[in-house]
């Protein structure tokens, strides 16, 4: 059984022919990362540095996710920086460590409401992976079948997460937001990850 069912939407800013926002789904050793990565500024040199983030992340994938943002830390000083968010999903455990740098929104939607918060929203520490990085806490959190992970940019307006069901399509989930939520004045992209492959 695939570990994900995932859909992604992304946009540049208008009159720009190149994103600065990417998105990553690889499998590792424990199951699978995801992240969303968001180069400062925009155009060329902000896709160029997202994309060295995610190279970084791929050739780095089973590495932990602390050590992960700081050799991708080590690795962008020569660029402008990123922002991102960073999941790793261990579904044999029925467990993922998250953290993000930055503003990219990352919320968990529990698909058993019974159990604990419906939402879990990651925390954001301030900084730019590549120019200013915060001391680095990850988070880990229970998870089971059903459970939806949505990752948006900064070009998503943040009341997107009123909007959040687990009963939803990810990828007509993440369209819609795009749609409804973009703001249109920067570069946005959305990941749902729905979490298929747990353990339950």
């Amino acid at each position: 059984m695939p570990l994900v069912e995932y859909g992604v939407a992304s946009s540049a800013l208008p009159g720009q022919t190149e994103s600065g926002d990417q998105h990553l789904l690889r499998c590792n050793q424990c199951g699978i990362l995801i992240a969303a990565i968001d180069g400062i500024g925009h155009g060329e040199e902000a896709a160029d540095a997202a994309s060295a983030a995610a190279l970084f992340l791929k050739r780095n994938i089973n590495e932990p996710i602390i050590s992960l943002v700081e050799g991708c830390h080590e690795r962008l000083r020569c660029t402008r920086g990123v922002v991102l968010s960073v999941a790793s999903i261990d579904p044999a455990h029925g467990m993922m460590t998250w953290l993000g740098v930055g503003n990219v929104q990352g919320v968990l939607m529990r698909s058993d409401t019974t159990k604990g918060n419906a939402k879990e929203v990651l925390l954001l520490r301030a900084g730019v992976v590549g120019a200013q990085l915060p001391p680095l806490q990850a988070a880990v959190l229970p998870i089971t079948q059903g459970d939806t992970l949505f990752f948006a940019t900064d070009g998503i307006r943040s009341n997107f997460v009123e909007s959040l069901t687990t009963r939803e399509n990810p990828q007509r989930a993440a369209d819609r937001i795009l749609k409804e939520f973009g703001s249109g004045n920067d570069d946005a992209l959305v990941l749902v990850s729905r979490l298929t492959g747990i353990r339950l």
